[in-house]
């Protein structure tokens, strides 16, 4: 499969990459462990701001060990999956612990009590903001019957499946082109 062009990030892309996270509230955030030797992944929830294009909010404690890897290495990669639409998000950014109680104030959510018993007041209760440097994703919109077709198609010449550029996509939200 060849390597997708890199795009800017014009407010198309940005209200695409929104579109196909939106509604999807479980995500993978992986980190480095602090020795470098191991990387990290688990599901978060992501907090219902719309995206921006620039950053993510994640609830956490602040004694975790997802904070102590963000501590010693910032770059941090969040996936998003949804199976039925077809619809993968890779997000890469830097990560930084919050602590705001206004923000928390702001992004609360009541079902979060089961992780925070002691809700917004928690002392536990932190922040991790990621901003967003790249992002990449894989759209499928047809239906499974013409992936299907392509797919048996591509088997059937002998040629490599290849999805269209508006099927996966790069774009540099960094604004260091």
């Amino acid at each position: 499969m060849s390597n997708p062009e890199q795009h800017a990030p014009t407010q198309e892309n940005l209200d695409k990459i929104k579109g196909l996270i939106h509604g999807i509230q479980m995500a993978m955030l992986t980190t480095q462990s602090e020795d470098g030797k191991d990387l990290h992944s688990r599901p978060m929830y992501t907090q219902s701001v719309e995206f921006d294009g620039k950053e993510l909010w994640f609830f956490t404690r602040e004694s975790s060990t997802k904070v102590h890897e963000i501590q010693t290495e910032k770059h941090v990669n969040v996936a998003y999956s949804d199976g039925s639409h077809n619809t993968f998000v890779s997000v890469s950014g830097r990560a930084t612990l919050v602590k705001d109680q206004k923000k928390n104030e702001e992004l609360w959510n009541p079902l979060l009590k089961a992780w925070f018993p002691k809700g917004v007041e928690d002392p536990e209760l932190s922040l991790i903001k990621v901003a967003v440097d790249g992002v990449e994703y894989w759209d499928q919109p047809n239906s499974k019957m013409v992936q299907l077709y392509s797919y048996v198609k591509a088997k059937v010449t002998g040629e490599t499946y290849q999805p269209t550029e508006d099927q996966n996509k790069k774009v540099d939200v960094s604004g260091k082109q």
